[in-house]
């Protein structure tokens, strides 16, 4: 197995909210990656007095620990517990009921000589190249299809529709999202290589438009998940700057292949 990932800030003077880790267990036989994005409050009104980039160390921490140790539950299952261990943290000294408690995108997989799973919960990308060179992209779209009236100066997801019934949903401080996510699994003879990417880097199809997500993959096979980031780094530079969203993103890709 190679394993490459690579993560930049939106500016250097504003902390990484993304987080990202690959893993194998002791017996050699499997691994997981974990990707995060989290989600930047407007203001810093979250009723948390811890940041952003605490609350995704510690989920991400729980999710790799979990998804590699404790194979017998399901990826949601893993989730929820790491949930649950997260929100249980800070609990005492948090209001965790508040809309924008901290919180974050979640992509997992899961893989063994025999089978790979996956989880992705909001709107990071997670693809899979077939041993033929097919991609496939796994995505949770709800966020994707709400309406523009949802979107508050194209940067700020409304409340009404954040974990909500019709809107869309993260990983925060409530277990039982995990059930939202998009779930599945592949025999692993079926996948030769795999990606995940926060929506920094995943821009670089879906808003840039600048090749399809085979072409996402490619650039990342040899050119490396750097190469990437670079890439959606000069097109936010070059006019017209793009009229979703903010210009620069936390920007995270991390590429799995055997």
């Amino acid at each position: 197995m190679h394993a490459e990932i690579a993560s930049a800030p939106a500016a250097p003077e504003r902390p990484n909210e993304d987080w990202v880790s690959v893993a194998g267990p002791a017996d050699g036989q499997g691994g997981a990656l974990v990707l995060l994005d989290g989600v930047t409050p407007p203001l810093d009104d979250d009723g948390c007095a811890h940041s952003v980039p605490w609350f995704v160390t510690r989920l991400g921490g729980a999710l790799t620990e979990l998804s590699t140790s404790r194979r017998d539950l399901t990826l949601a299952e893993v989730l929820a517990e790491s949930i649950r261990r997260t929100a249980d943290a800070h609990r005492s000294t948090c209001d965790l009921s508040h809309v924008r408690t901290p919180q974050a995108t979640v992509v997992v997989a899961r893989w063994d000589a025999v089978e790979l799973e996956y989880l992705v919960l909001a709107d990071s990308v997670l693809l899979l190249r077939a041993p033929g060179g097919a991609v496939r992209a796994v995505l949770d779209d709800r966020l994707a299809r709400l309406p523009a009236s949802s979107l508050v100066s194209h940067a700020v997801v409304d409340s009404t529709v954040r974990n909500r019934e019709g809107g869309f949903f993260t990983a925060a401080a409530d277990p039982s999202v995990a059930a939202r996510a998009v779930t599945g699994s592949v025999p692993r003879s079926e996948v030769a290589a795999l990606a995940a990417l926060s929506d920094g880097a995943s821009r670089w199809t879906e808003l840039f438009a600048a090749g399809d997500w085979a072409d996402c993959l490619e650039v990342l096979r040899t050119e490396g998940p750097r190469s990437l980031i670079a890439r959606v780094r000069a097109l936010e530079q070059s006019p017209p700057l793009p009229v979703r969203g903010k210009t620069h993103d936390d920007a995270t890709a991390a590429y799995v292949q055997w």
